[in-house]
């Protein structure tokens, strides 16, 4: 059955589009983690919007399962298929072109296969900015982006991918092909089907193509390292960031100690960014539409003001554009900085602003009570209240042995989120990781609604099967 499946693909797209070899299939069916491996009858990488919808109307018809992959960098197995090999992987890496840039109307038009830094390489070189801007950025697509709702750096300014879209072109499963790309700002002619598919991760259709929104490119840019006591005095420097600079702050990101000693001891080329050592760190950034000068000055005023106020213990301003790369290359480091320490046990998750400082300290002290000498490396966008998490294994600890506590820890660490009004994925997305959490956290109309509209769009059930819903 699966050898017929490839050869009916073959013979409906040509064989160049179909790669049956295990060995060429390998990269396709691992994710970045490594903790789900799958099995595929095929993968297949169409050329055209047509062959997608080729592939999905001849899946449909054969009760065949796709599993929908863009870049492969997705962390909750979203991409990933089961180990029945029965499924099809569509790739959507060969539709890659960029189809127009509009920078008068602030609109560029993609394929779903267009690596995120070639999109914003795109905007740039026609002098408007495309801000989604994430650690996997040179390998991920903006389609995977858009089907998780990626979230990244820019979100305290710009907001999630979700924001940035203005039209969306989808191959729904039984082959159907919706042309819902749009330039307009204002469109109110009934519901907007975009959104359906915006997060859904490849369970409604696959998306092909997106119209997304572009911004005017900053005049000037400041970034700084910033040394303080802790999350407290963090929260307090950023209100007082906001009050300052207002929609000019366009990064706040906060790192632990414990994150600076890991990058600087595990990455070649990362060094301590402070003369002294702090217990927190916040990698700050203000852009500006006026110039270096008005950013400079919105960003001292605002260290002066926090200097004198007690907030802060020290701070480096980038004094050129390769520091302040440097400063974001730590912050994008440090998931990659935690590997050689061993096991780490991880959540993407996200609370109240104003509760991050809170929600920091009861789950730093509840998952060392749990597991004595684990290390916690909590990190993220403190800006909009989401949190990575990670904590990693006691130094010298099996590292088997302690992911066991992954299940028990992810258990005790969302149980204090969901205390706090939070989510237990913030941009990561569900995929299988946390599939069997969701009953427990979200609302059952939620779901009840979730579930009528797979069964209304994906009557078949071929739509990355074993994602975000139960079967």
């Amino acid at each position: 059955m699966l050898a017929e499946t490839a050869k009916d693909l073959s013979r409906l797209l040509g064989d160049q589009a179909v790669i049956t070899d295990p060995e060429a299939q390998e990269p396709f069916l691992h994710e970045w983690r490594d903790r789900y491996v799958g099995k595929a009858a095929a993968i297949v990488q169409p050329r055209t919007i047509g062959e997608v919808c080729q592939t999905l109307r001849f899946a449909n018809e054969n009760r065949i399962a796709v599993v929908p992959q863009g870049g492969n960098t997705g962390l909750v197995g979203g991409q990933t298929p089961d180990q029945s090999g029965s499924a099809i992987v569509l790739s959507l890496a060969k539709l890659n072109q960029i189809r127009e840039v509009d920078p008068v109307g602030g609109v560029i038009t993609v394929d779903s296969g267009v690596v995120l830094q070639t999109l914003q390489d795109a905007a740039v070189k026609a002098g408007r900015l495309f801000p989604l801007s994430l650690g996997a950025e040179g390998s991920c697509m903006i389609g995977g982006n858009l089907s998780t709702n990626a979230g990244g750096t820019g979100v305290l300014a710009y907001g999630n991918t979700r924001d940035l879209v203005l039209g969306l072109e989808v191959a729904l499963p039984d082959g159907r092909l919706w042309n819902g790309l749009s330039k307009l700002r204002k469109d109110n002619t009934g519901y907007d089907l975009k959104h359906l598919f915006i997060g859904a991760e490849g369970t409604l259709g696959v998306i092909t193509g997106a119209s997304l929104k572009l911004f005017p490119k900053p005049k000037g840019m400041r970034t700084a390292m910033i040394g303080l006591a802790s999350p407290y005095e963090a929260l307090k420097l950023f209100s007082l960031m906001q009050d300052m600079a207002g929609p000019s702050l366009t990064g706040f990101e906060i790192m632990p100690r414990i994150g600076i000693e890991f990058l600087t001891r595990n990455m070649d080329g990362m060094r301590d960014p402070l003369e002294h050592e702090h217990a927190w760190y916040v990698l700050a950034e203000i852009s500006s539409g006026r110039g270096d000068d008005d950013a400079e000055g919105l960003l001292m005023q605002s260290m002066e003001t926090s200097f004198e106020e007690g907030l802060v213990e020290d701070a480096a301003i980038a004094q050129s554009l390769d520091q302040a790369n440097a400063f974001w290359a730590m912050r994008h480091g440090l998931s990659e900085a935690q590997k050689p320490e061993g096991g780490s046990i991880k959540h993407d998750v996200s609370v109240p602003v104003a509760s991050v400082a809170d929600f920091l300290d009861e789950a730093m002290a509840a998952v060392v009570e749990m597991v004595p000498g684990c290390r916690p490396v909590p990190f993220g966008h403190l800006g909009d209240g989401n949190i990575h998490f990670n904590v990693s294994q006691p130094v010298g600890a099996d590292r088997a042995e302690y992911l066991t506590n992954y299940e028990t820890m992810n258990e005790r660490v969302h149980a204090i989120v969901t205390a706090y009004g939070g989510s237990i994925s913030a941009e990561h997305g569900i995929g299988q990781a946390k599939r069997d959490l969701l009953p427990g956290v979200k609302d059952p109309v939620a779901l009840a609604l979730m579930r009528t509209l797979k069964d209304a769009i994906d009557p078949n059930g071929i739509m990355n099967p074993g994602k975000v819903l139960q079967d």
